[in-house]
């Protein structure tokens, strides 16, 4: 099931990675100044009756209600097959009963909840084997949002708010899906002040890219590397690679992390971006 890195395909799929937040109301289908992050996914969908799944597994209250509001937005948008699929645990996704449905499908979309949820259920399952070996041998959409994004990146932050987020070694990280590999994607960046947090997952993780998405825009990844920012915000690009002088190994309640010569680009709607060749994913 796994390759090496050496021979890790570049994908023909194509991700929408979404900061969170995003508009997803309009009055109509004509309302062409709404939904214009949730578009950067539907745009890319095939022409004509497109069949989108809807995963809602990350979240654990209402998922029937966010699958409902997703389904209204996409219906806004064009003449879609909108199906829901929803995991509450890991043995439910062992049967293979939706392996037809991952076939067909031109679009996924991730929502958001809670990042670990989605990993620990999906995590070395045929579920997560069959849409990565799709995204890689033919032209699938994936998108997502909020935790239905950091889910496809490795390292993945699970843990790290508030002032915990600042000390030493206090954010928490672990292996993502990996259809990105050395990048780790935090969202809702701006609005909830995440820059520090992603500083502690480079600072023991230097060769990683770290990629901060606002609320409300996007990154459109073609070919596993090249990236174009969409949406109404800022995405902010990490680069840890010349860093020096981090305190990252010196765990303590009261120390905070310190570390030096991190490299920031900060974009906005239509900048590019390449992530690096080597962190293309493994099947």
């Amino acid at each position: 099931m796994n390759e090496t890195h050496s021979n890790c395909p570049e994908p023909k799929g194509t991700l929408v990675i979404i900061g969170g937040a995003e508009d997803r109301k309009a009055n109509n289908k004509e309302d062409k100044s709404r939904l214009e992050t949730l578009r950067c996914f539907t745009d890319l969908l095939p022409e004509g009756a497109s069949l989108i799944e809807v995963i809602t597994t990350a979240s654990s209250a209402e998922p029937q209600q966010t699958f409902q509001e997703y389904k209204e937005a996409f219906s806004a948008m064009g003449n879609y097959q909108i199906h829901h699929i929803h995991h509450d645990e890991r043995k439910d996704v062992l049967t293979g009963e939706w392996e037809q449905r991952i076939k067909n499908a031109d679009g996924i979309f991730f929502t958001g909840g809670d990042q670990l949820k989605l990993t620990s259920i999906y995590g070395g399952t045929e579920f997560n084997y069959l849409l990565k070996e799709r995204y890689i041998d033919e032209p699938l959409v994936i998108a997502g949002t909020s935790a239905g994004v950091m889910a496809l990146s490795t390292p993945m932050i699970y843990y790290g708010t508030g002032q915990e987020e600042y000390m030493a070694g206090h954010v928490k990280v672990t292996t993502g899906l990996e259809y990105l590999r050395d990048v780790c994607i935090d969202t809702h960046f701006v609005a909830r002040g995440r820059f520090v947090r992603m500083a502690q997952v480079l600072a023991t993780n230097p060769s990683c890219t770290g990629v901060g998405i606002e609320e409300d825009t996007c990154i459109i990844v073609r070919n596993g590397r090249e990236a174009q920012v969409g949406g109404s915000g800022v995405v902010v690009v990490v680069d840890a690679l010349q860093s020096v002088d981090s305190n990252i190994t010196e765990f303590s309640e009261d120390k905070a992390i310190s570390i030096r010569n991190l490299r920031v680009s900060i974009l906005s709607k239509g900048d590019v971006f390449n992530i690096p060749q080597t962190n293309l994913p493994h099947q």
